[in-house]
């Protein structure tokens, strides 16, 4: 649906006068130490937001039993009470005149790491040289704030969607992506997705991703007094052990035959991580026992499920070897389950997208096939809807001092109020 020149105009100025409010808005965010678990308070301020756009917010339960049948679903690492996903529905005067869309996006980040490794402290935003610093402002609190403020300047230029958009705030985008697959049954299907997921140091915007499967392994040694180790198990060296065995499958993996013609150019796309090690008990002790997580990334023309088999092989060949006679394995699988995911580049969303971002910043959106995963796998997977998953330049995400461009950020809200006025259309707002 074209937009009138002069709307288009209003818009623009729109955008431009909330450049200060978005700023403010997104340090607030950031300000919520929205960990695993610690999402309430973001959850909270979203809300907020949400009912400050003239939106009624409502809960949507993640509810594992109702969701486990569903493809899309990934185990849990831990239960959902006090954490329910955010979501606010617009709805048109009359009969509809455009295409419906999603805005979407999560709340949640990951860990600070070293907090005395921060410049400064993960949790205070920060603005020096033209980018916020804080854990989740480009991973992805800045696209959040962009697409609540496109949805204001539409209102502060006197219009509104004339179609059916819906905003959703979601949480375990980082470990399940269970909340947005929560919401999205809940809520009837769109015609279009948008999820301003951050760019690598660049506004990119996603062209594929890989799957991920998260796996925990859970060594049981036998314990005993270092001066007798000989005749202990040591459950951390067993453990370490196992883990050194995916290094092999991480590279048979990588095999350039194995590359999707989406990843092409990517160096190493697939990532085999040991995440997390937990264990023992006294350091004159032989341990007992010791856990490790591994993420382990799945190329696109395979399967998590496939993912999850090798998984299963590697360590039972792993636990019938020599140097772990005795020692008991436990292979869990808890987070990611997930499938990897092409997005449709030619998408009608996707080049409109495109066309809106040259128009509002003069640049062009830089292709970008993640070698990690996004909520859009979901929507394009398993509803068949399409997406365009793009967003602001953000540098060491998931790293120590995690930052995002604030004039990238306010071209993307440019971009995206371009989109959903042409998307949806446009009619005088009630306000």
């Amino acid at each position: 649906m074209s937009l009138d020149p002069g709307a288009r105009r209003a818009i623009l100025d729109a955008v431009d006068a909330l450049r200060e409010e978005s700023v403010e808005t997104l340090q607030r965010l950031v300000r919520c130490p929205s960990t695993l678990g610690n999402e309430a308070p973001a959850l909270e301020e979203m809300a907020r937001l949400y009912a400050s756009l003239g939106l009624a917010p409502r809960r949507i339960p993640t509810d594992p039993a109702a969701l486990a049948a569903h493809p899309g679903f990934s185990p849990p690492l831990i239960g959902y009470e006090g954490r329910d996903n955010v979501v606010a529905v617009h709805a048109p005067r009359g009969a509809r005149k455009g295409r419906s869309l999603v805005l979407q996006g999560h709340v949640d980040v990951v860990p600070e790491g070293a907090a005395e490794m921060w410049t400064t402290p993960p949790f205070a935003p920060a603005i020096r040289d033209g980018r916020m610093y804080g854990r989740g402002a480009g991973d992805m609190k800045a696209g959040l704030v962009s697409a609540c403020m496109a949805f204001k300047a539409l209102r502060l230029a006197g219009l509104q969607p004339a179609a059916e958009v819906q905003m959703h705030a979601v949480v375990e985008e980082e470990c399940t992506g269970n909340g947005a697959l929560a919401c999205m049954l809940a809520l009837p299907k769109a015609d279009a997705v948008i999820i301003p997921e951050p760019g690598p140091g660049v506004d990119g915007l996603y062209t594929a991703e890989v799957g991920v499967v998260w796996a925990w392994v859970t060594v049981s040694g036998r314990p005993a007094h270092v001066r007798d180790m000989q005749a202990g198990i040591n459950a951390i060296e067993a453990a370490t052990f196992i883990a050194a065995r995916f290094k092999d499958y991480e590279a048979e993996m990588n095999r350039a035959e194995r590359i999707h013609p989406a990843f092409r150019g990517v160096n190493h796309p697939v990532n085999v991580n040991l995440g997390t090690i937990e264990g023992g008990e006294w350091n004159s002790s032989v341990p007992t026992r010791a856990r490790i997580g591994l993420r382990v990334g799945v190329m696109m023309g395979y399967t998590a499920a496939q993912a999850r088999a090798d998984i299963e092989r590697l360590v039972a060949d792993a636990s019938r070897d020599e140097r772990l006679r005795g020692a008991r394995v436990k292979l869990e699988f808890k987070g990611f389950m997930a499938d990897p995911c092409l997005f449709d580049t030619e998408a009608e969303i996707v080049r409109l997208a495109r066309r809106s971002y040259a128009e509002a910043t003069g640049g062009t959106l830089r292709d970008y096939p993640a070698t990690g995963l996004t909520d859009g796998r979901h929507f394009v997977l398993h509803q068949g809807t399409p997406v365009a998953c793009f967003g602001p330049d953000a540098q060491d995400i998931h790293g120590i001092d995690e930052n995002v461009g604030l004039e990238s950020m306010h071209g993307i809200t440019r971009t995206i109020a371009l989109t959903l006025a042409e998307w949806c259309g446009v009619e005088r707002s009630e306000a």
